[in-house]
């Protein structure tokens, strides 16, 4: 590829098709043939995100999605993120910082299209420094209640001029109807831009699937260009929430027996609007280490380590926790000196008192009470990219919150937090990911849980997160049609793609 500018949007049929990895997986395969690509998404609803080095906030997809590319993740790359505070309201992030609180009426009756210049401002000075461009979409491009104000699927992909490849997930069901129908819906305009589908997720033999891809070619006049086969341990970064049952749910990576004698058991509060649970995967990665998400107080008891994580919504998740028994549970492992650790709102949930006059508006509140630690939550938010030492070792995170920690005590400092007994609290998210300090803190869990448990040695953290993003490559390269998808991404849309009428046979 010779020319700067190239780009490709990858929609899908709906949430969960698998979009963010299909995007990820084609950076990864572009950049390993030597072009410079970076990813691209102009609007993103989730709790999971990520600060870069200049400071700004964007969801942890796209900054996945940039390691992919061997690129350092920026704001252009996600210009507008919604976290959600509620079921109708959500925090408007614009270009890495937050500019306040919308209702969803609010935001689709008027602020999202204001915001179209600034999604395709972005997309094109990275065009403009890149050879391709590989953009996700978000839901469906076929929510045509919302077409008028889109500024993520055909909205962007028509205002740049970008092929479509939707990609649908066959393990649900229905992709065929998935894929006719959502073509069907769409305008003539947007039409012309869908150049073909990615079949994600698929299990048994493709031969079988032929005459059904036959059939929706001669129906759509549009080829599907790869079938992609169901592989486990690829859900990295997601950015929608956990999607998984809570009853007796496991990180999906957890498949290698212990190093030592015995395995850890970690329970993860499944606390409401829930974000950066992804802090637990290096938790997951270490052999041995079983990660849990839970919501009952019962399956505390087993535990050898209680993790309350982060959300975007403190107070609440706090009463949540009171309400289910799970608050009194936690108090009860602090006494009896069992490990729990809270990471930014989990850590703010620890302290004495929480002062809330921003997030919740509910004043003055109780904290749990296991850390000497005073919360007030201001109206600006940090964000910052820490680097520090702790039990001898490098560490390094990012931070995310309005919640501001005083902290008047404790046995002794951990990260930007302390420790009191077998509780310790930080509001860095990723510390985890530093494998040295990962290794510490693990046995210093072991020793307070009287587990003869004993990390690997040699288990890199970052190194398995390269391998998920090869093997992800790898899915692109052998069961695409590569050549296809990269005149896509130089040529643009096919010329006199045909219309597919609603109804059609």
């Amino acid at each position: 590829m010779t020319a700067l500018g190239g780009g490709l949007l990858v929609a899908g049929t709906t949430s969960d098709a698998g979009k963010s990895v299909v995007t990820a997986g084609i950076c990864r395969w572009l950049v390993r043939q030597g072009i410079r690509v970076a990813p691209f998404k102009g609007q993103n609803m989730s709790l999971n995100s990520f600060v870069t080095r200049e400071g700004a906030e964007i969801g942890r997809a796209q900054a996945m999605q940039a390691q992919a590319a061997r690129v350092e993740p920026s704001a252009l790359m996600n210009p507008v993120l919604l976290k959600p505070g509620s079921d109708r309201s959500s925090q408007v992030v614009v270009l890495g910082k937050a500019v306040g609180e919308l209702s969803a009426r609010g935001y689709h009756g008027g602020r999202q299209a204001d915001l179209l210049g600034t999604v395709t401002g972005c997309l094109e000075e990275l065009r403009g420094r890149y050879d391709a461009v590989i953009c996700e979409g978000a839901g469906s491009p076929a929510e045509i209640n919302l077409r008028r104000t889109d500024i993520v699927n055909m909205g962007v992909a028509r205002a740049a001029g970008l092929p479509v490849v939707v990609v649908g997930d066959i393990d649900r069901g229905g992709v065929f109807a998935s894929f006719f129908g959502t073509t069907a819906l769409l305008a003539p305009e947007d039409q012309a831009l869908v150049a073909g589908y990615l079949v994600n997720k698929f299990r048994g033999d493709v031969s079988l699937l032929r005459p059904g891809l036959d059939m929706l070619h001669t129906l759509t006049g549009r080829p599907t260009l790869g079938v992609l086969p169901f592989t486990h341990g690829l859900g990295i970064d997601e950015e929608d929430g956990l999607r998984v049952s809570l009853r007796g749910a496991v990180r999906e990576s957890v498949v290698t027996p212990p190093h030592g004698a015995e395995s850890l058991r970690v329970a993860v509060a499944a606390v409401p609007l829930m974000s950066n649970f992804t802090d637990v995967d290096a938790l997951a990665a270490e052999p041995g280490v079983v990660v849990r998400f839970v919501d009952r107080a019962e399956e505390l008891a087993d535990a050898d380590l209680v993790v309350l994580p982060g959300t975007r919504g403190t107070v609440r998740a706090l009463e949540w926790l009171r309400e289910r028994g799970l608050a009194d549970a936690v108090v009860r492992r602090a006494a009896e000196g069992r490990p729990v650790l809270g990471v930014c709102g989990g850590f703010q949930m620890l302290a004495d008192r929480i002062e809330d006059d921003v997030e919740s508006r509910a004043g003055s509140v109780p904290g749990l009470g296991l850390l000497p630690v005073r919360v007030r939550f201001a109206a600006a938010k940090t964000l910052a990219r820490p680097v520090g030492t702790a039990y001898g070792e490098r560490v390094e995170g990012y931070e995310i919150h309005h919640g501001v920690a005083e902290v008047l005590g404790g046995d002794e400092e951990f990260l930007d937090g302390c420790r009191v007994g077998a509780v310790w609290g930080t509001h860095w998210h990723g510390s985890l990911e530093s494998d040295g300090f990962r290794r510490a803190f693990l046995r210093r869990v072991a020793a307070a849980a009287g587990r003869r448990f004993v990390p690997a040695p040699d288990t890199s953290f970052g190194a398995l997160r390269e391998e998920q993003l090869d093997r992800l490559g790898d899915l692109v390269e052998e069961h695409a049609d590569t050549g296809a998808l990269l005149r896509l991404i130089e040529q643009g849309p096919p010329p006199d793609l045909p219309f597919v009428p609603p109804g059609a046979p």
